[in-house]
């Protein structure tokens, strides 16, 4: 079966695993003392946007039926 690089449920994937690294790297920042403040607040921001994404992406692929 091939699969097909490009597709928005790869991409979704991908975005998942940038998150999860994100969350991991900030978790990790937030132990050292003292703390890089402008690296943090660049962390969260790049954080959020990779979750807006992220929901962009799910609704897209699968959109909200209405009840």
């Amino acid at each position: 079966m091939e699969t097909n690089l490009h597709s928005p449920e790869r991409h979704l994937i991908e975005l998942r695993i940038e998150h999860a690294d994100l969350d991991a790297m900030i978790d990790r920042a937030s132990l050292e003392h003292p703390v890089d403040e402008l690296m943090m607040r660049r962390l969260k921001k790049r954080r959020l946007a990779l979750r807006d994404q992220i929901a962009r992406l799910e609704l897209a692929i699968d959109p909200k039926e209405p009840a």
